[in-house]
């Protein structure tokens, strides 16, 4: 299954040689086209970097499967109900 990324990775190559290609046959000279195709592939990737960031935006919070066992935790008791002041593990 293609994603985001994807389409991405294959836009940057068509970017740079599509826009400097097209500005070739359009009566450019190379070495003038070739930093507006490089534009446009930069343009792609910062897109993909900084709009549609592949990082999580926020990490899913901890939950307790055992009822209430992590608010005791959380003020200080163990689990069990006792301190665990002392002991070794």
């Amino acid at each position: 299954m293609t994603g985001y990324y994807d389409y991405v990775l294959g836009l940057i190559p068509v970017a740079l040689i599509g826009v400097t290609a097209s500005l070739t046959l359009v009566g450019l000279s190379v070495t003038s086209a070739l930093p507006f195709g490089a534009v446009a592939a930069g343009t792609v990737m910062a897109h993909a970097m900084f709009v549609r960031n592949p990082v999580a935006s926020e990490a899913p919070a901890e939950r307790s499967f055992d009822g209430d066992a992590g608010e005791r935790a959380a003020v200080g008791g163990s689990a069990a109900g006792g301190s665990s002041a002392g002991t070794a593990d």
